[in-house]
């Protein structure tokens, strides 16, 4: 068993499509039309077979208060692995990225989270050779 797909919950696909691709780097998996909304999905440019990302509408009911208090309390919806966390932190806050902790090492990772611009924080993740 893999993951395949995971999701983050979003106010609005258009603007964090925008944000996913543009300033993140994903790259298009599906778009395909489904009412109001779209079945919208990104790959890692990378790999893009790797497990996608659906940029799922925050529509539902039960979907407020749960990202309202994850947001509140600091914690991360997810978390994205970057080879050189330094170097993404800088590219990241040079296109405009709100981040609400700098890069911050904790044992044998260094992490930073910011914010989406869509309800969510979002950690990066560096993994840091074993010493």
């Amino acid at each position: 068993m893999k993951i395949y797909i995971t999701s983050v919950m979003v106010d609005d696909q258009d603007k964090a499509f925008q944000f996913y691709t543009n300033v993140l780097g994903f790259q298009t998996k599906h778009d395909i039309p489904m009412g109001k909304y779209r079945w919208l999905t990104l790959t890692s440019s990378d790999d893009e077979n790797g497990v996608q990302l659906a940029l799922e509408p925050a529509a539902h009911p039960a979907v407020a208060p749960f990202r309202d208090a994850m947001l509140k309390d600091g914690i991360p919806w997810t978390s994205f692995s970057v080879d050189n966390l330094d170097e993404e932190h800088a590219r990241l806050e040079k296109l405009g990225v709100q981040f609400t902790q700098p890069p911050t090492t904790q044992g044998g990772y260094t992490t930073a989270v910011f914010d989406d611009t869509c309800g969510n924080l979002i950690q990066i993740i560096q993994l840091l050779p074993e010493a």
